[in-house]
């Protein structure tokens, strides 16, 4: 139950998940964090300029797909020429599915596109900008989380689903949890629905460590962040000074992790509750798990889907995998 403590007034649902899934983190052993909640709108900007750095290819993979296959992305999306509801999960500022959107719209296709966000300040900005720079597109933004929104997307329509789930987000979770996912979001889908879903390949070990601590130094800011939203939001005294941001790849399990690991011995506030951190001590800020084109096709096929295409870039380093529900 949320308690409230040194004037803090909790009256936000969204924020009361907030504190409870930090308060929960924090008590774990190891103490981890959730990487949703990096995106306030601080950490929107932070992202926008890791995705523009050299050493982020993910980015520039995906974009190539979407940009270069637009047709074929738009026949799968298409099927049989009925109407469809486009589903964008983890939305962000649509950059890769812009393309698509405006080749559809210019098709005269009869679809509507419902992103959706957890962070608000994202559907706010997709749907005052989008329309402008898409006429003719019907938009209807969904701030939440992704299953209570797909909940609401079938609420609002019974028309057949077609669900984008690009940069690699399926890899912000361990293989396990990945497979629960998929899984979850079958239940929200009918038989013939498709699934466009992104998955970050894997690749020489140098390659993809570097993507996720960029000489820049804005994957560490970007980890900071949520550091300074806990402040600001849950009422915490966290010094960003006093953590560093590190990060390794295991070639053999896929899996890329970062943490914030104390400089120092310290104590830190939230909310009236105390979290004692060690010199050396860590949080698990975030993971991106990184797949064959089998061990991705394995997951679908777990879950109830049909593999049915695999859209990739020049260097072979990202799929955009087509999955229909069975």
């Amino acid at each position: 139950m949320l308690t409230q403590r040194c004037g803090c007034n909790f009256t936000d649902i969204e924020h009361k998940h907030f504190y409870n899934d930090v308060i929960k983190g924090l008590r774990a052993s190891p103490k981890r964090l959730h990487s949703k909640y990096f995106y306030d709108e601080r950490g929107d900007e932070l992202f926008q300029q890791i995705m523009n750095s050299p050493e982020y290819y993910p980015t520039d993979c995906e974009m190539e797909i979407f940009t270069r296959q637009t047709h074929e992305l738009a026949k799968i999306a298409q099927q049989d020429g009925s109407p469809f509801d486009l589903i964008e999960l983890g939305a962000g500022d649509a950059t890769k599915s812009f393309h698509l959107l405006k080749y559809l719209v210019n098709q005269e296709t009869d679809f509507t596109y419902l992103p959706i966000d957890i962070s608000s300040h994202v559907i706010t900005y997709l749907e005052e900008t989008l329309p402008l720079s898409i006429p003719g597109l019907n938009l209807n933004g969904l701030n939440g989380e992704y299953f209570e929104m797909l909940k609401k997307a079938s609420a609002l329509s019974n028309r057949r689903k077609v669900i984008l789930l690009l940069g690699g987000n399926i890899g912000n979770m361990p293989v396990a949890d990945a497979q629960d996912f998929c899984i979850e979001m079958r239940r929200h889908l009918s038989p013939g629905d498709i699934v466009v879903m992104g998955v970050d390949l894997k690749k020489n070990p140098k390659v993809i460590r570097a993507a996720y601590e960029d000489a820049g130094g804005v994957t560490k800011q970007f980890n900071l962040n949520l550091l300074l939203r806990i402040n600001r939001e849950l009422n915490a005294d966290f010094n960003v000074d006093q953590f560093d941001h590190y990060c390794n790849y295991e070639p053999e399990t896929g899996a890329c992790k970062s943490y914030l690991i104390s400089l120092i011995n310290q104590q830190v506030c939230i909310n009236g509750e105390t979290f004692i951190f060690k010199r050396d001590d860590y949080i698990w800020m975030e993971i991106s798990q990184k797949y064959t084109v089998d061990e991705i096709n394995q997951i679908a096929i777990r879950a109830g889907y049909r593999p049915m295409q695999h859209l990739t870039d020049s260097k072979q380093w990202f799929i955009d995998g087509v999955f229909m529900a069975e």
